[in-house]
């Protein structure tokens, strides 16, 4: 099997000497079968039938080149060299022509190929019957050359429709790599993404909180240490903290087969809302909490994303509300959440009115942030200033999203 293998790959890879190989082969057969022996099987001219079957044998050599003409000569010699032999111990001489009509079944465009090789086939055996007595119509020798030719056709148009098959499902193995990278490019954009709302909400919030309460502590260490004390507590809590949510976040970055990376807690939801109320209440910042409705349990990607907008608009009250004061109102349906952040004071939460169509800048990474988790899920955002003044963030949040209806609740 293996040394099959290796001849077929070499023919491949010379088909020209292969050619000639079964050009010399076929002509090697015809001429011991016509010429040895005691009498030559000739009531011709021998010259011109040996000539005859070096012209119908060796054009097989071009056979790739040029079918059309390698069957029109091939098979006008082989006739000529059964004319010259009177068609007796000569028939091995119909292979030339036959593998000719192979070849142009299989390298000539179908349609043509198959009215060309059917054509030239019935013409063979329509010739042989008038000029050899030995080919009857339905003599042996007339009905095999015909079959011959007829398998020599078939052959070749599979061998077409094979090569065809396979470029096709090169063809479509090609494009499903292409699609495969492209969905990883896109995969692998969609993470950086979400990595980059993760990193941006859980640590900006406690940077936030460590950047005014080291303030405070400044202004406080020489005249107030008991409140010196107090802001460095928090400092050191929001730090604790801020490196704890950014190792879990670092820890997506690991790829299969890494050790695992210790994580502090898992993904907060609404269940680590009264923690992160009272965080901010202890740096200073007034929170007026409202729940109305009947509580429902959320999908996970509802509660972290309703978590992660809670955190970052109220984060943005503290950053850059002058009064510090917030109210913060969750309303519960059976279908929906409604979050609503209000900023009643002077000052906002962003560098101005939301506005969908104009592209992010950097002051406002936290609002474009926020919209991305809500609109991945299906819900809708708004954020601007209130018309008495002061800066509100409504977020409206699905229960449970329709492309992650299969998710267990929380």
């Amino acid at each position: 099997m293996d040394s099959i293998c290796h001849l077929r790959l070499a023919a491949r890879r010379h088909a020209h000497l292969a050619d000639a190989a079964v050009a010399l082969g076929v002509f090697g057969a015809t001429a011991v079968t016509t010429f040895a022996g005691h009498a030559a099987a000739t009531v011709g001219n021998g010259t011109i039938a040996l000539v005859s079957a070096v012209i119908a044998c060796g054009v097989l050599a071009a056979r790739r080149r040029r079918p059309v003409v390698a069957l029109a000569v091939s098979a006008l010699a082989a006739e000529v060299f059964l004319h010259q032999t009177g068609g007796t111990r000569g028939e091995l001489i119909l292979l030339a022509p036959s593998i000719a009509l192979y070849t142009v079944a299989d390298l000539v465009e179908r349609r043509r190929g198959l009215l060309l090789g059917g054509l030239a086939l019935v013409a063979l055996a329509a010739w042989h019957m008038l000029t050899h007595p030995a080919f009857a119509v339905l003599g042996p020798e007339n009905l095999a050359f015909t079959a011959l030719g007829g398998l020599a056709i078939a052959a070749g148009d599979s061998s077409r429709n094979r090569r065809a098959y396979l470029a096709e499902v090169e063809q479509r193995a090609r494009r499903a790599e292409v699609e495969r990278e492209r969905d990883a490019r896109r995969r692998v954009t969609e993470d950086r993404l979400r990595i980059a709302r993760d990193l941006h909400d859980a640590v900006g919030h406690q940077l936030a909180l460590i950047s005014v309460q080291s303030n405070v502590a400044g202004q406080a260490i020489d005249s107030d240490a008991a409140t010196a004390r107090e802001a460095i507590a928090h400092v050191k809590a929001a730090s604790r903290q801020a490196l704890g949510e950014l190792r879990d976040t670092i820890s997506l970055l690991r790829q299969p087969g890494d050790p695992v990376a210790p994580t502090a807690t898992p993904a907060p939801g609404l269940d680590a809302l009264t923690d992160l109320l009272a965080s901010l209440r202890a740096s200073g910042l007034d929170i007026d909490c409202r729940m109305q409705g009947h509580v429902l349990a959320l999908a996970p990607s509802s509660d972290l994303t309703a978590y992660r907008v809670i955190q970052e608009a109220l984060t943005n009250v503290y950053k850059h509300s002058r009064r510090r004061q917030a109210r913060l109102t969750l309303a519960y349906d059976p279908k929906e959440l409604r979050i609503t952040v209000e900023d009643p004071g002077e000052g906002g939460m962003s560098a101005g009115p939301d506005a969908a169509c104009e592209p992010p800048t950097a002051a406002r990474h936290g609002i474009v942030g926020m919209r991305e988790r809500i609109c991945a899920l299906g819900g809708q955002f708004t954020a601007g200033p209130r018309p008495d003044g002061g800066f509100q963030v409504t977020a409206t949040l699905p229960c449970r999203p329709l492309d992650l209806a299969q998710e267990p609740a929380p």
